[in-house]
């Protein structure tokens, strides 16, 4: 019981009114747990008390812990400074045990759309997490994958086949590292302009071809430009697609872009960017990842792993 106090304790603090920083706090969780009654038993020093080996080992086990925690920040904060950013990215909470209801949101429907894929731009919750996501596979750079995991940072791919036929193996490397592969159709067409059969090849062939390459089907869909009609979200419905996250803010290596008119980040946001690197932009991938990194920790909030919460 007292182990399991203690884990009670932890997942409060980090799951507290804003993204946690691992240090002093879990120290201090590890000192009340010494000495919450670990003492011998009144009358008697020559043997431990009663369930005094059972609280023992809950302490040795929190130690442990409160060490594997505290390591992995050592090399955050070491990451952090090794790829220049301005300071160490917040740790996100652990993901909700329920996931929150996704609903479409309100100006995005299609007529008669009730019961075709979630379109939004924004998961409800309430605490300071943003979910990053990376569009189309044009760029394959690789100090992104290793900056990625250096840093820690979840992130999920919406990909286009068109654009990573010529290294299927980048993508199968990103997804070695744990991150998650969605549809972004084969070709990056305007999709309204297609009729429903012509949509529903652009995006089921790419659910194919996705399998085939890396062996899942994916759930997530974006449509190219964020343009849809209702016919889009019944192809993607008929083709294993449950929701479709478009986005409420944009990244760049030299400026942010926003959808809504305060120009900031709000709790459960979806930040896009793309594979990009110096030929279409001012700057490479990592330079991308320090301005949206830079902007996200600044405004108080951690990048959570958008699959755990939909």
């Amino acid at each position: 019981m007292q182990l399991v106090r203690q884990k009670v304790s932890i997942r409060s603090y980090r799951q507290g009114g804003r993204a946690s920083r691992p240090g002093a706090a879990l120290v201090v969780l590890l000192a009340a747990a010494l000495g919450s009654g670990c003492g011998v038993a009144d009358g008697d020093a020559s043997r431990p008390a009663a369930g005094q080996d059972a609280r023992q080992g809950a302490a040795g086990a929190l130690t442990a812990y409160v060490e594997r925690v505290k390591k992995e920040h050592a090399a955050r904060v070491a990451a952090a400074r090794r790829w220049g950013l301005k300071q160490t990215p917040l740790t996100a909470p652990s993901p909700p045990a329920a996931k929150p209801e996704i609903a479409t949101r309100k100006g995005f429907e299609v007529a008669g759309g009730a019961s075709l894929p979630p379109v939004f731009t924004t998961v409800p919750v309430k605490e300071k997490v943003v979910f990053l996501t990376i569009d189309d596979g044009m760029e394959k750079d690789p100090d992104l994958l290793r900056m990625m995991s250096e840093l820690r940072i979840p992130y999920s791919a919406f990909l286009s086949d068109y654009l990573i036929e010529d290294d299927y193996g980048y993508f199968k490397r990103m997804q070695d590292r744990g991150v998650a592969l969605h549809n972004h159709t084969l070709n990056h067409r305007y999709l309204p302009a297609l009729s429903y059969a012509e949509q529903k090849g652009e995006i089921c062939g790419q659910q194919d071809k996705l399998e085939k390459r890396y062996g899942t089907r994916p759930r997530l869909f974006r449509p190219p430009y964020g343009n849809y009609n209702k016919d889009t979200l019944r192809a993607a419905q008929s083709c294993g697609i449950k929701a479709v996250p478009l986005w409420a803010a944009e990244g760049f290596p030299d400026r942010m872009e926003w959808r809504e008119w305060d120009r900031d980040l709000h709790p459960g946001d979806i930040i896009l960017t793309h594979f990009r690197g110096r030929g279409d932009w001012k700057g490479t991938m990592p330079d991308m990842i320090r301005r949206v990194m830079n902007t996200v920790t600044a405004k108080g909030y951690a990048v959570a792993r958008l699959e755990d919460y939909l």
